[in-house]
């Protein structure tokens, strides 16, 4: 063979290996990526190659597949699509899957390895695809849709004895199945939803922070009692009326006037809302014993998945006294989600034990038998026993005698606290509504419940937390234990 020739076959056969070599590589260090890589046309025609599992809640499905004319041969199908989203998210052909459709997708397209029987593993076809069952409680969700009817707000409702997830709302909602195609019809859905002012798509449940308002005064009031700045809910306070902001020549007042605020009891300030008694005791205790408290309850948290996650409430840092007696009763900086004020009156509800919220109860493989099955899990103890017993009796009296008597319940003990939180330059914007509570039936049988409203039809003088939320909560609360037998 000449020079040349070799040279050249040389060459080729370098390029050969060379091939061979990148080859290997895609195959082994990339497969995965571009296997699942969005972009990837083969991973929506496998995933909607035949009917996907089912997501479920009450034993009943609220999910299914229909076939299609196209190469993508099955889309998702929802029930009541509107009551449901803020649950489950969606799973489109053209915009991918979102929430309990994404996080468990692997199980519902039947792609998950635990399907697979040792045929199917030796040949990789597609398994039939398994299932995911909910916490949710059907009655409880549509009390809280329904409740929340036109209004723009969330609900959440929590078993608080186990952490689970008994309703979650969101309004405005959103029809997943709208979209769920690929047709021309879906893209004008889907756009008509990303230019709606509203937010429809929006988790406000999960992802929507909002300045809690008055309901944050039970965590100050927890913090109190905590750190021994007052033994008892029965105990007076030390609180002038008007309050002079630290630092200021600002006096703080009380929407009541003719409430008997000063030097009020805690179960008095509760039952009045008075602004004067907690900002002084956040000045009192410091932001670092009120920070201290708000984090056993889940503030501050970035990484509280449900399992989807949601977004950080926050208890600021970094404040004067003057700002700290604003977050007293909270507003400045301060915000929260649904979620998380389900959680803070959860764990009242639950003699001071919180237990970490989630969603989803267990995934199958399309029959009885279970893939895996979520176990309660304790998130912290967020306060003693004592505490939690007399905020207990203090949330009673706001309930019984206060600013919540719209979420009373014959022959249930209901405990709760209005909320009435400002927003907008100079307080300019419609306050937020908001109302959480606990509700305790005997037995063993308990519901925690926040709700937020964001906007309504009522006019500014007319909005409150006791009239607007509370009913909602109600609604919810004996929806849970209508359920349970009680």
């Amino acid at each position: 063979m000449n020079q040349p020739l070799r040279r050249a076959s040389i060459f080729s056969l370098l390029l050969v290996l060379a091939l061979l070599a990148w080859a290997t590589y895609v195959q082994l260090a990339r497969g995965a990526s571009l296997r699942d890589n969005s972009h990837n046309s083969r991973v929506a025609i496998s995933q909607y190659a035949g009917p996907l599992g089912d997501i479920l809640a009450g034993g009943k499905p609220i999910t299914g597949s229909a076939s299609t004319d196209g190469a993508l041969k099955y889309k998702r199908t929802y029930t009541d699509g509107k009551l449901w989203a803020p649950v489950i998210g969606y799973a489109s052909q053209s915009y991918g899957s979102t929430q309990l459709e994404a996080l468990d997708r692997q199980v519902l397209d039947g792609s998950d390895s635990r399907l697979k029987n040792p045929l199917e593993a030796v040949t990789r076809e597609r398994s039939k695809p398994g299932d995911v069952i909910t916490t949710i409680n059907p009655a409880v969700q549509k009390a809280a849709y329904e409740g929340l009817g036109n209004k723009t707000g969330a609900a959440v409702a929590l078993d608080p004895t186990t952490g689970a997830v008994l309703g979650l709302a969101s309004t405005p909602s959103y029809d997943p199945g709208s979209f769920a195609g690929s047709s021309t019809k879906d893209q004008k859905a889907w756009l008509a939803l990303q230019k709606d002012k509203k937010q429809p798509m929006l988790n406000r449940a999960l992802r929507q922070t909002y300045p809690p308002g008055s309901t944050f005064k039970v965590l100050v009031a927890a913090a109190a009692l905590e750190n021994g700045l007052y033994s008892s809910v029965d105990e007076p306070t030390k609180s002038p009326d008007p309050y002079r902001l630290p630092g200021t020549v600002t006096d703080m007042r009380n929407e009541n006037r003719s409430a008997p605020c000063k030097n009020a009891t805690i179960r008095t300030a509760l039952e009045y809302s008075c602004n004067t008694v907690f900002a002084k005791m956040a000045v009192d205790l410091g932001q670092s014993k009120v920070s201290a408290q708000a984090e056993k309850l889940g503030f501050d948290d970035s990484k509280l998945d449900i399992p989807v996650r949601a977004a950080k409430s926050l208890y600021p840092s970094g404040m004067n006294d003057s700002q700290t007696a604003l977050s007293g009763m909270g507003q400045f900086d301060v915000t929260a989600t649904p979620l998380q004020m389900a959680m803070v009156s959860s764990a009242i509800a639950n003699d001071g034990k919180l237990m970490t919220p989630y969603e989803v109860d267990r995934s199958t493989d399309g029959t009885a038998s279970a893939l895996d099955r979520n176990q309660a899990k304790t998130y912290g103890e967020a306060m003693s026993k004592h505490t939690a017993s007399e905020l207990q009796s203090a949330m009673r009296t706001v309930v019984d005698e206060g600013t919540g008597t719209n979420a009373k319940i014959p022959g249930v003990t209901v405990g709760g606290k209005t909320g009435t939180a400002q927003h907008g330059e100079n307080n300019s914007a419609n306050p937020y509504a908001w109302f959480i509570s606990y509700a305790d039936a005997g037995g063993g049988h308990k519901v925690a419940v926040a709700v937020a409203v964001e906007d309504s039809d009522a006019a500014r003088a007319d909005i409150s937390g006791g009239g607007l939320a509370g009913p909602i909560a109600k609604s919810m609360m004996k929806a849970a234990l209508a359920d349970s037998g009680s």
